[in-house]
C-alpha cells in the first residue's frame, strides 16, 4: 500500500451560508429510450453529442457544447451529477502553478474561464467562488508546542497552532480561488439544461457503438438495452475509464484514493479565507505529510491530506474513508486551529474519493485515434476541477469547429499512446 500526500502532484509543479443553486432541469432516466435522427451528420448543424459522465469535466464539456447553440447535447451518468470525486474535491484553483509544465496552457486558460463564468452564472452566490490568499506553513506535532515560534503577525488569527516558522504567501487573491466543487458541478449543468436543452440521462454505459470507423452513439444498461444515437461521444469517467475497452486498449488510468473531512466551526465568523498548504510530521521519524485546508463562504472548514493508490470500485458509494486516515485529518484539523478541534466543530463529512491518475501524470483529451467521433477527456489527478472549463471549452471547439483556440491540446493527445494499444475490435 503506496501512502502519499494529497497535495504531491500540486507541490511537485509548484517547485519547480449554503449557496442556492438553479433548479436541475431536463433530467431523465434511462427509460428514455433513443434520441431520433442518423448517424455520422458532418454537419456540426444540430450536431449531437452524448457526453458520458456527470462529473466536473463532463458537466464543463456539455456546458460549452450547449452554449456554442449549434450542438444538441445529452449527458448519461450511471450515478447523480457530482457524486464521486467532483462533489468531494477541495474546489482550489491557481492560476500559475502549472507553469513550467505542459499544463500551464491548460490552467491559466481554465483560472480565467472560472472567473467569467463566476461573473456569467453568479458564481460568489451559486456555488461559492472567491478569491483567497493561499499560505505555506510547517505544522509542529501537538507534543511539539511548548517549542513552537510566536504566532506571526502574517499569521491569520485564527490559525493558532505550533508553527515552525513564518508562513511564507504563495497565493494571493489574484492567483488563487475556490469554488465548492460540488455546487460548480451542479450549477454548470444546471445551467446547460435550463438555458440550453441539455438532457441529463440517469443510466450506466454499457458501451460505444462503432460502426465503419465511427462512434455512432451509446448503449445503456439495463431498460431493455436502450442506444442513444450520436455524431459524437465523450468519454469523461474519471477513475472508471478503464472501464470502457475504447479507453484500456490505448492506455491506463489508475486511482489514487483521496481522504477528506468538512467540518464547520462553532463561531464560523472566526475562520478568514486564507488556503493554507502544510508541512506536518506528527511524530520524530514519521512520515511527513502535506495537508491542505480551504475555508471555504459557506463558514464549513475542508481539510484533506491523506491518499493512497486503491482499486477504483464499482459504486461510488463504495467509496468510503478509511479510519486512519481520517483520524489524522481531525488531528491535523485541532493542530493547526483551536477553532477546529474536536468539540469546538461539527462535523460534516469524513470521506474520500478517487482521482483519476495517468501513467505520464498528463491529462488525456482528444479524439481517440482511429475512432472518428470518439473523444476522451480524463486523467486530470488534483487539478480537475481547475482544469475543468478549458477542458470543456477546448473539447467543445475541437468537436464542433475540429480544432482547438482555447488551449493547446496536442500535449494531452490520445495519439501519445498508440505505441501501447492493446488489440481492440469495436462494434
Amino acid at each position: 500500500m503506496l501512502l502519499v500526500s494529497s497535495t504531491t502532484c500540486r507541490l511537485s509543479v509548484l517547485h519547480r451560508s449554503r449557496p442556492s443553486i438553479i433548479a436541475m432541469a431536463s433530467v431523465s432516466s434511462a427509460r428514455s429510450g433513443a434520441i431520433a435522427g442518423g448517424s455520422g451528420v458532418e454537419s456540426t448543424e444540430g450536431k449531437r453529442v452524448v457526453v458520458c459522465g456527470g462529473g466536473v469535466i463532463g458537466a464543463c464539456t456539455a456546458y460549452f457544447l450547449a452554449t456554442k447553440g449549434t450542438a444538441r447535447v445529452t449527458v448519461v451518468e450511471k450515478c447523480a451529477v457530482a457524486c464521486a470525486a467532483s462533489g468531494k474535491a477541495g474546489g482550489f484553483l491557481a492560476l500559475d502553478w502549472c507553469d513550467g509544465s505542459p499544463l500551464g496552457g491548460l490552467a491559466r486558460a481554465s483560472f480565467h474561464l472560472h472567473r467569467s463564468l463566476a461573473a456569467a452564472l453568479d458564481g460568489p452566490t451559486n456555488y461559492g467562488y472567491r478569491p483567497l490568499d493561499t499560505l505555506s506553513l510547517s505544522l509542529l506535532p501537538d507534543a511539539s508546542s511548548s517549542a513552537a515560534a510566536r504566532a506571526s503577525p502574517s499569521l491569520p488569527p485564527w490559525v493558532d497552532g505550533p508553527v515552525a516558522r513564518p508562513p511564507r504567501m504563495i497565493g494571493t487573491t489574484d492567483t488563487t480561488a475556490q469554488v465548492h466543487p460540488q455546487l460548480f458541478t451542479r450549477t454548470l449543468l444546471s445551467a446547460a439544461a435550463a438555458e440550453h436543452g441539455v438532457e441529463v440521462v440517469i443510466a450506466e454505459l454499457d458501451r460505444v457503438k462503432v460502426e465503419d470507423g465511427r462512434a455512432v452513439g451509446v448503449a445503456l444498461k439495463g431498460g431493455g438495452g436502450r442506444f442513444i444515437q450520436a455524431d459524437a461521444v465523450v468519454l469523461a469517467l474519471g477513475p472508471w475509464s478503464n472501464r470502457s475497452p475504447i479507453i484500456s486498449s490505448l492506455f491506463n488510468v489508475s486511482s489514487l484514493k483521496a481522504h477528506s473531512i468538512v467540518l464547520r466551526p462553532k463561531p464560523p465568523d472566526a475562520i478568514t479565507p486564507h488556503a493554507l498548504f502544510l508541512t506536518y510530521q506528527p511524530a520524530p521519524g514519521a512520515k511527513t505529510l502535506d495537508p491542505e485546508v480551504y475555508p471555504r463562504p459557506t463558514g464549513e472548514v475542508y481539510i484533506c491530506g491523506m491518499s493512497k493508490e486503491a482499486e477504483v470500485p464499482h459504486d461510488p458509494e463504495e467509496i468510503v474513508g478509511e479510519r486512519e486516515s481520517i483520524a489524522m485529518l481531525h488531528r491535523i484539523a485541532g493542530t493547526v486551529s483551536s477553532h477546529l478541534k474536536e468539540g469546538e466543530v461539527d462535523v460534516v463529512a469524513e470521506q474520500a474519493c478517487c482521482l483519476p491518475c495517468t501513467d505520464d501524470g498528463l491529462p488525456v483529451i482528444g479524439e481517440i485515434p482511429g475512432v472518428k467521433g470518439c473523444y476522451v477527456a480524463t486523467g486530470h489527478s488534483c487539478w480537475g476541477i481547475l482544469n475543468g472549463p478549458a477542458t470543456g471549452a477546448s473539447l467543445a471547439e475541437l468537436i464542433l469547429e475540429g480544432h482547438s483556440t482555447t488551449a493547446d491540446l496536442k500535449p494531452f493527445s490520445p495519439a501519445r499512446f498508440l505505441r501501447r494499444r492493446t488489440r481492440y475490435v469495436f462494434s
